[in-house]
């Protein structure tokens, strides 16, 4: 199993358990979690680009991989991903540079991917 389907896995596995054992107050989040990137006076890709800058800069691991998978899914460029990165560069500094190894090491994976004819499906 690579590294995409790991996260995948995981994600789906322990949202269930989530979703199965959390009471009302974890739901709304992660339903909040959900919806606040939906359409709406920025696009969703628009969104998804401010969470993975903001994943990277708070270096989360599994928030870039599932921002990385979410953009790769509406279409973004490799020129796109590596704005992206500056941005997130830019804004946290050096200490962004493993993150940003993460950040390449999935798209890498998801370009494979696609070569391969693959979907994702989170």
């Amino acid at each position: 199993m690579n590294l995409i389907e790991e996260f995948v896995d995981y994600r789906a596995r322990l949202n269930k358990l989530i979703n199965e054992k959390g009471n009302i107050h974890t739901k709304r989040f992660m339903n909040l979690d959900s919806q606040v990137y939906e359409e709406g006076a920025l696009s969703t890709k628009t969104k998804e680009m401010l969470g993975l800058v903001a994943s990277m800069v708070l270096r989360c691991n599994d928030c870039i991989t599932y921002h990385m998978i979410r953009l790769f899914q509406l279409g973004t460029t490799d020129d796109e991903f590596f704005e992206i990165f500056n941005v997130a560069l830019i804004v946290g500094g050096s200490i962004v540079i493993p993150h940003l190894r993460k950040a390449v090491e999935v798209l890498e994976e998801l370009r494979e991917y696609e070569k391969n004819g693959k979907t994702i499906s989170l």
